[in-house]
This record gives C-alpha cells, structure tokens and sequence, in this order.
C-alpha cells in the first residue's frame, strides 16, 4: 500500500503514523535512535508492506499492468489501491478525507525535526501538493504518477497505466474491497 493507506492504518497514534511515513527513508536497523512508538510504525510499514505483497488479491491485480509495466506493477496496484481508499474513504471511516488529511499533515509536521532528509523533502511535496487529497481524483492520481517516473528516471511514463487502470477499474475495486477488508482486520 502506498501514503494513504499506511497513514489510515496508523493514525490512532501519532508516532505510528510518523513511523510508517518514514519508513522507506530507513534502511535496514537505523532507526535505533528513534521512540519505541516510532519504531513500531516503521515495523508496522515492512509488515503491511509483506502483508500486501503476499495478498492474493493485490497479486492478481498486479497482473493487470503486466502490460508495458510489468516490473513497476506493484508500484502501480499501491497508488491505484490509494486512490481507491481516497475516493471512497468515507466508507471507511467516519472522518472526512480532508479532515484526516489535515489532521495527519500536522502531525507530520510537528514530528518533522525527527525525521531523515528524505522523509522532510517527502513531506513538503506531500503538503505542497496536499497528496492524499489529491489522490481522490485520477486526475491526481495522473499527476502523482508523471512526478513518480521523473523521479525514477527509467524513461517509463506511470501515467500511461492510466489506460489499464480505466479498463479494468471494476475488477481492481472488488479486488481492493477484498484486500482492504483483511488488511485492516490484520493491523487496526
């Protein structure tokens, strides 16, 4: 799962959250210095992270962008499944998308001081481009993607997987639907 989703995972505590945010930034066991809170979120994001990849669902859906984007698919099925849980986020929750947006990005910022460089960049971008709203609309989504594959420098345009996730929208919403329900039955 990509932002949104570890966000929505663990925003009952705020060093959770801060945790699964940073995460991609600390490799292997450096995060030694952190809070044991802060620790737990960047265990939780390796487990939703291992949790996902063996999901039969996000496996199946993954099969979708073999296409031309085989090798970034599972990078793909992690942003469309976000854009999934944005646009119909009230199902889940009863918090407005926008609030918990806001409600998350404060927390972010008041952790920011904490965190790597990378993780810092990350959360400007994020704020600037106010992301997890962003990603409710596939016009969003489309964009998130084309500053993704600048930032990959593989001479891929993500963005083109628009196509395949239009194509098959509805089998990727059932499969999330699935997926989404044992996830958050495994971590909340």
């Amino acid at each position: 799962m990509n932002y949104l989703a570890h966000a929505f995972l663990s925003a009952h505590n705020k060093e959770l959250l801060v945790g699964n945010f940073i995460a991609d930034h600390i490799k292997g066991q450096q995060f030694q210095t952190y809070s044991q809170g802060i620790i737990e979120g960047i265990l939780m994001h390796r487990q939703i992270d291992t949790f996902t990849d063996a999901h039969a669902n996000f496996k199946t859906c993954k099969k979708i962008f073999y296409n031309g984007f085989e090798r970034y698919s599972g990078v793909l099925v992690d942003m469309y499944f976000d854009h999934l849980l944005a646009k119909n986020f009230e199902n889940h929750t009863n918090k407005s998308l926008g609030l918990f947006a806001e409600n998350v990005y404060e927390v972010y910022t008041d952790y920011e001081a904490l965190m790597p460089e990378k993780s810092s960049r990350f959360l400007s971008y994020v704020i600037k481009n106010n992301i997890y709203m962003t990603y409710a609309e596939i016009e969003g989504i489309e964009q998130v993607l084309k500053h993704l594959s600048r930032r990959l420098n593989h001479n891929v345009a993500l963005n083109d997987s628009l196509n395949l996730f239009m194509a098959a929208e509805e089998e990727l919403q059932n499969n999330f639907d699935v997926f989404f329900t044992a996830l958050k039955a495994e971590f909340l």
